[in-house]
Order: structure tokens, then sequence, then C-alpha cells
């Protein structure tokens, strides 16, 4: 009876300690939680194994108008460190940043910025840094150095994930700069439905207009609608985009009224501005996106 025992209490005793592996190794990871997805991606390819990066927001969701859940706020509480974009971008979450600041890590990577190279729109800075990804990098930076002050046993891990991630930004932004050239210069104006491409039109000489304003908080009226009409008509301009993130109806219309005075205009595909694709398609990850906005755009322009 022994000897029959014996296998069996050993294979306990490594199931057990398997078990106990497992969950310290999860728990060792660092838990993050981010607000967009974009930051979920930056803070997980610099992370790495040692750290575990989740967003609040999803697919299709509009970071500017993005209330909290009470199980939002429970995972934020339970989190080892939290970033966010700041510059206004999330709004209406910025009071409960401010109350968690008091007990954790919480950090927008959007806060050290070089002030020169940030847009504005009357007093408010403009949010959607990832579109320029020579700022990008900068909130790259800003998320190592929070993971190596907060876990400095794996400052090295995250120097070289650091260094590789941001080398292949280096190399996408190369990548774009030449997709661009294939648009004709008088080709290169982007209308969108909110202005979230300031940065993307700076960085790679695209004139950019939206329907709203750097939020889609923002108001618009007939005067809004009637000067793009006017771009679109003055400059043949043969296409215009929908976001994934805003509803389409307002691009629709703007659409149907340039088609009734007369000029040809489509839509010339669905960009991804506030949010990323939905999960297990090419768009999931910040380099997926953005190779889709470029690849939608240039293919719309070009022809």
């Amino acid at each position: 009876m022994k000897i029959n025992n014996k296998p069996t209490l050993i294979n306990t005793f490594i199931l057990g300690l398997t078990l106990f592996t497992a969950s310290f190794t999860s728990q060792a990871q660092l838990n993050i939680i981010t607000t967009t997805g974009m930051i979920a991606d930056l803070a997980q390819n610099i992370g790495g194994k040692h750290v575990k990066a989740t967003s609040l927001m999803g697919t299709g969701v509009d970071p500017h108008l993005y209330k909290a859940t009470q199980g939002d706020l429970r995972r934020l509480t339970r989190a080892d460190i939290i970033f966010y974009n700041g510059l206004h971008l999330e709004g209406k979450m910025q009071e409960i940043f401010e109350k968690l600041a008091r007990k954790k890590t919480v950090v927008a990577v959007g806060a050290n910025i070089d002030q020169n190279k940030l847009m504005h729109h009357g007093s408010y800075p403009d949010p959607h840094i990832w579109f320029d990804l020579s700022l990008w990098q900068q909130a790259g930076q800003r998320v190592l150095e929070t993971l190596q002050e907060q876990d400095p046993k794996h400052k090295a891990d995250y120097q070289n994930q650091a260094d590789e991630y941001l080398k292949q930004m280096a190399e996408l932004d190369s990548w774009i700069k030449q997709q661009i050239l294939e648009v004709p210069e008088n080709q290169r104006i982007l209308i969108t439905a909110h202005d979230a491409f300031g940065y993307f039109g700076k960085a790679y000489d695209i004139k950019v207009m939206g329907l709203q304003g750097i939020s889609t908080a923002a108001e618009f009226g007939l005067q809004d609608i009637k000067k793009l009409k006017n771009v679109i008509v003055k400059n043949n301009v043969k296409a215009v985009f929908v976001e994934s993130s805003v509803s389409p109806r307002f691009i629709e219309s703007l659409v149907a009224g340039v088609t009734a005075e007369g000029h040809k205009v489509v839509i010339g595909g669905e960009l991804y501005s506030d949010a990323m694709g939905p999960q297990g398609t090419p768009t999931d990850n910040y380099f997926g996106m953005v190779k889709h906005n470029v690849q939608t755009i240039v293919n719309a322009l070009r022809q």
C-alpha cells in the first residue's frame, strides 16, 4: 500500500507546487490599467512578461465622452499602476485620477510631452498625440521611466524592450512618410468626423479638417458643414472618412449635401482615431491601427 501511495503523494505535491508557482508568477506581474488601448499596447510592449496591461476602453469607445463604471472603479483601485493619456482626452475621469493619485501610481503619459510640439485649439491642447510617432515615443519614455521606478529589479529588461519597441516605431514613422508621397500634394486633404488627426497632418504634410473640434463633445453647426462643403468642391476632394468611435451619420450627411450640389465625393473608409480595432483583427494593436489608417487614406486620396 505504501508503495502504491507514494506516486500519488508525490504527484499531489508537484501539482500543488506548480499551482503555487503559477499563482506567484501571476501575482508578480505588475497589474497595469490604462484608459485607451493605445496606452495598454505601449505599456505591454515595454513591460513584456513582467506586466499585465489592460485598458478600460475597448474598440469603438469614445474617450472624450467616457464615464467610468463601478466595475472600472474596482479595477482602478486594484491596479498597481494607472496610465492615462491626459491633455483632457479623458475629461470626465480627471477627478477620479486625482483622487487615486493620493494612494497609488497614476501617470498621464502626455504630461511630459515637449510643450513646443503640442498643438492647441483655443486654450485646450490637442490630446491625440499618438498620431505623431515622435510624440508617442516621448509617451513611451514616460511609461519606461515609471516601470523602472516601480520595479527596479527588471530595469534592464524594460530598457531593452523599450529600445526595441521604439526602434520599430521609428521604422513605422519612415514607412508612413514614404506612403504619403504616393498622394499628390494637392490631394492631401484629410476630412474626418472630428479633428483627431492634427498631429498626423503636421507630421506627414497633410491638411486636416474635422466636422467637430478636437473633442467629440464639441458642437458644430450649419456654418461648419458649409465650410467643409466649400473645401471639398473647391479642391475637388475625392474622399472623406468616417471614424470607428464616432457616429458615421454626420459624415454621411456631408457627403449627401455635397453630392446634391453635383460634386462627387465618397466615403473613403473607416479610420481608427480614439480607439483601436476589434480583438483578433490586424488593427487590435497600435502598429496595425496606424498602418490601416495610412493605407486607407492613401488608397482613397491618390486615385
